[in-house]
């Protein structure tokens, strides 16, 4: 059932856009209902069973991966959170929606809702991973689509959980070496925690990883720079989910490593410094969700000192205090939301000089910040007393337990403070110290009525400000629950039970000194305000991100401009130069070579060294470009035939293929580029000869050591004699590529996709060099296209039609004789190549074909027919039926992936490098472009480039006016430079 569970959140992911594009915003009323559905059906498993719940699914058993899942106490736990708090967000997402991109937000909202159930859910590291990777990009997407203004921050968050995750999969690989496995229940169950200097790398990584995750110093300057997105993005994702998920991590492994010094040091330093500076910074916010941002900061950081502790009834208080923290922080975004929804803002000196009626609002607020601020009777003070009880048991001395028990109890009193400011400030009754930043009021004379929202708005925030009273009221409701989270993330039995009153102990005198404190802080606000707001911090953990990334740009733009674009053998200097010292370090490192078996070389082949030869000293010779495109094709059809000659087809006509397409795309380049080759130097020309022969002997020499003194290997051998049996395809060449190794194709078909994506972006984001201008005599018949092209027109007729069914050919036979995916794109693209050439100008050029669309299609048809193979046991599994006596297998599905790819690719050089752009606009850059670019059946690559552009120019510019005005805002802009795509 918890596959099922993950599948009816799939289902959501699947109905979202057809809803959201049918229903409007509406769809939040019906999206909500399979997350809802999915918390029921594993609360029904998880109550309905003893103990623990597992499932396995093979994904990829060679390596030992698999969609393992498994249902604890903890994972339970933090399954309610995404399930019902995001299916409680989609159902507000409803009314807070405006009209303009819906579709986006709930696909996005709904594809984070199922990685993070995945996450939750995994009990294999390969999972946990993917899944943590793909909460980070929802986040991005969720974040940037929030308006112009989210461009920056969305980069820069993406930017710091990003390193978080490189950090995990580090941790992840490290943890399957040594244990053997990738389940994570038998990688804690390892003897590999034994070892210290182990455990404590691992500590760094996962920590590292969960900190920048949770928005922990010093990592948390992105979690306010994020606030820029909506108010249903930041209740999910960044109040009760995404920040969620460092949280899990740090639980799941504490059972390995709460007694790791390491561990206990980094969680405590990271979650004390950022629980204390988040409060203190929230106290000095004006903006109400910005105050909350800065109060996420300081809960989690909390919750990562309790981890840090390790104890048991530190690990207690943190489970607890997870669950009040999800209920009252994402209350407080939603009723923040609908309160500046309503008013037009959230600014709280705004909101002074309105009069606002949301009595249902304004309750929904003060439970939340009554909940957050620890006091009695809600679920806050319930978690607030076990954490002061953790802090003084804690394992390290007593002097240790009374410093972090002070610490907690001053980052409270400022918690209280903040959250009493809240409450005023939502409420309309904040007034300004008189040296406080003022906003520019509406109107004071005639203050805004500002009335309740409808009730559909305002019940989900109003409904978990409530469940933090009743749980508040009755916390043995939560004794199961916690129960079994503790027992899991402490690796001892645990007996959980939650009470609001203990009587007078030490948490509670230390209780009643945070409230006088912090009700003496909040009385005396306006001297706290003068004191704190007027002392801005010169170090900005904002600036400092961005200047990080600022500096990684530069360097950037400084490596590419070592090797200019004119020049490209500046790009091939390194590593023609590396090859050499390769070399030499194999003659030392290499053990004794294979024996020479038979001959090595037969008279054809000197004959193709000598006719190669000559193509390369020919082309170095070339002194005009036209030339060296003739040369170099001698040389690859030189190759082509040497492999014909090995009996390798399919190696040569692929070949064959490319080297007829390459040159055609050359053409494109070079009517762009001067005609001659600039002089080169002697001084300068020697040494590149000589790196480049020296290059070229130490390929060959390898070639020839590693190659070809021995006799076939034996995997070579094993598919010749067993390939066809296997797969039932007699082409090994094509078996080997989409059946044995289909996952490493699968793997260039999306850098292949990826390249031709790259080529559409840089060539829509800058103009291309003007096209050189040949002088043709014009009594000459190259003078007028229409008679110089009625054979190739005529010809083309027939040819093109036979040469693109000859590819469908190839395609369909690529299994068992030569052909296959790409091939026969190859054979589409000279198809398509010589339609080109057939055409009068470039504007009638046939084929306008979505390029883009087909890169697209191609990607999606290879990774789907890979998920079809799961029904055998793996991913990319290929099936076999027979119908009709005809042997069909899903492979050949998979080559179609590859053949539309390939297509895209080539239609995207064609199309993009061919055509001249005298003017700019869009795309095309012409004042008419020759089609619409809304038009979903062309190839056009949308407008939103061109913004982007515009956009990037404009930040340049600001940027640089900054800093020659020395200023120091914390969004610094950039736009790349020469050399930096």
């Amino acid at each position: 059932m918890l596959l099922v569970s993950i599948l009816i959140v799939g289902l959501a992911v699947l109905l979202a856009a057809p809803l959201a594009k049918g229903l409007g915003r509406n769809a939040g009323w019906v999206l909500w209902v399979p997350l809802a559905g999915a918390a029921a059906l594993l609360s029904a498993e998880w109550f309905g069973a003893e103990g623990s719940l597992t499932e396995s699914y093979p994904w990829i058993p060679g390596l030992g991966v698999g969609l393992h899942l498994h249902l604890t106490g903890l994972s339970y736990l933090f399954s309610m959170i995404v399930l019902v708090i995001g299916a409680a967000v989609l159902f507000y997402s409803a009314r807070y929606l405006g009209s303009k991109k819906i579709i986006s937000f709930y696909l996005l909202m709904c594809l984070f809702a199922l990685a993070m159930l995945l996450l939750v859910l995994a009990d294999d590291l390969v999972v946990l991973y993917v899944a943590w990777e793909a909460t980070t990009l929802t986040s991005f997407f969720l974040i940037a689509r929030s308006g112009a203004l989210a461009r920056q921050p969305a980069i820069r968050t993406l930017l710091v959980t990003v390193a978080g995750g490189l950090c995990l999969l580090t941790a992840v690989c490290v943890m399957i070496i040594d244990s053997g496995t990738t389940r994570i229940s038998e990688v804690l169950a390892s003897d590999m925690w034994q070892d210290p200097v182990l455990a404590a790398m691992l500590a760094v990584l996962l920590g590292t990883a969960a900190l920048t995750k949770s928005a922990q110093f010093p990592f948390q300057a992105w979690l306010p720079d994020s606030m820029v997105a909506i108010s249903p993005v930041s209740a999910y994702l960044h109040a009760a989910a995404m920040v969620k998920a460092g949280i899990f991590l740090l639980l799941l492994f504490s059972s390995a490593l709460s007694t790791v010094l390491t561990w206990n040091i980094l969680l405590i330093a990271a979650g004390g410094i950022t629980a204390l500076f988040g409060a203190v910074a929230a106290v000095r916010r004006y903006d109400l969700k910005e105050l909350l941002a800065y109060s996420t900061m300081s809960q989690l950081g909390l919750l990562v000192m309790l981890i840090g502790i390790g104890t048991a009834t530190a690990l207690q208080a943190a489970v607890v205090h997870t669950i009040a923290h999800a209920l009252f922080k994402s209350a407080l975004f939603m009723a923040v939301g609908t309160l500046d929804h309503e008013a037009g803002t959230r600014d709280m000196r705004l909101l002074a000089h309105q009069k606002l009626r949301t009595g249902s609002t304004h309750l929904a607020i003060i439970l939340g910040a009554t909940s957050m601020a620890g006091l009695p009777p809600l679920l806050g003070f319930v978690s607030k007393e076990s954490m002061f009880e953790a802090s003084l048991d804690a394992p390290w001395g007593g002097g240790i337990g009374v410093l972090l028990t002070a610490w907690i109890a001053v980052t409270s009193v400022f918690t209280l403070t903040y959250s009493g400011r809240l409450v005023i400030g939502a409420l309309g009754k904040y007034r300004p110290a008189p040296n406080s930043p003022r906003a520019q009021a509406p109107d004071a004379s005639a203050p805004r009525v500002v009335t309740e929202a409808p009730v559909t708005f305002w019940i989900i925030p109003w409904m978990l400000a409530a469940a933090g009273v009743v749980l508040g009221l009755a916390p043995m409701l939560l004794d199961t629950l916690a129960t079994d989270a503790v027992t899991i993330v402490s690796n001892a039995g645990a007996d959980v039970h939650l009470a609001l009153w203990h009587g007078v102990n030490a948490p509670l005198l230390i209780s009643a000194s945070v409230f006088l404190a912090g009700g003496l802080l909040i009385w005396q606000r306006r001297r706290v305000e003068e004191a704190l707001v007027p002392r801005g911090m010169k170090i900005s953990g904002l600036r400092a991100v961005e200047n990080i990334r600022t500096a990684m740009i530069e360097v950037g733009v400084r490596v590419g401009g070592w090797t200019p674009g004119q020049n490209p053998g500046l790009h091939l200097i390194v590593l023609c130069a590396c090859l050499p010292v390769l070399a030499l370090v194999g003659v030392f490192a290499l053990g004794p070579l294979p024996e020479v078996v038979g001959e090595t070389a037969q008279p054809l082949d000197w004959l193709l060294v000598t006719l190669v030869a000559a193509g390369v000293l020919t082309t170095v010779r070339a002194q005009t470009r036209i030339s060296a495109v003739v040369v170099v094709g001698v040389v690859g059809f030189g190759v082509t035939l040497w492999f014909f000659a090995l009996g390798s087809v399919d190696v040569a006509l692929t070949q064959l293929l490319v080297e007829i397409l390459t040159v055609c795309v050359m053409v494109l380049l070079l009517k762009r580029l001067p005609a001659r080759f600039d002089t080169e130097r002697r001084g300068r020309a020697i040494p590149a000869a000589v790196i480049a022969v020296g290059a070229g002997l130490a390929a060959g020499l390898g070639v020839w050591a590693l190659t070809g003194r021995r006799d076939i290997s034996e995997p070579a051998l094993y598919f010749l004699q067993h390939g066809e049996e296997t797969t039932g395809g007699a082409n090994i060449v094509n078996t080997i590529l989409v059946e044995f190794r289909a996952l490493d194709t699968l793997g260039e078909l999306t850098v292949l996709g990826v390249a031709g994506l790259a080529v559409a972006a840089l060539l829509a984001s800058r103009d291309p060099d003007s096209v050189r201008q040949t002088p043709v005599n014009m009594k000459s018949v190259l003078a007028d296209a229409v008679p110089n092209s009625v054979y190739i027109r005529t010809f083309t007729k027939v040819a093109a039609p036979l040469m693109f069914v000859f590819s469908l050919v190839t395609l369909v036979r690529g299994h068992n004789e030569p052909g296959g995916g790409f091939i026969s794109a190859l054979i589409g693209g000279a198809a398509f190549a010589l339609l080109y050439i057939g055409a009068l100008d470039d504007e009638s050029a046939p084929i306008r074909w979505p390029y883009l669309t087909l890169i697209g299609a191609g990607i999606v048809t290879g990774s789907g027919i890979g998920l079809v193979g799961l029904v055998k046991g793996s991913f990319l599994t290929p099936l076999h039926t027979e119908l009709f006596g005809i042997h069909l297998n899903s492979a050949l599905i998979f080559d179609v992936g590859v053949y539309l790819a390939v297509l895209g690719v080539i239609l995207a050089a064609f199309n993009l490098l061919g055509r001249e752009r005298p003017g700019r606009h869009g795309v095309w850059g012409s004042s008419s472009p020759p089609v619409p670019e809304d038009n979903p059946r062309t190839g056009a690559i949308p407008v939103i480039y061109q913004d982007a552009l515009n956009q990037s120019r404009h930040e340049s510019l600001m940027m640089t006016a900054n800093r020659q005005r020395g200023d120091a805002a914390t969004e610094q802009q950039h736009t790349p430079g020469k050399g930096e795509s």
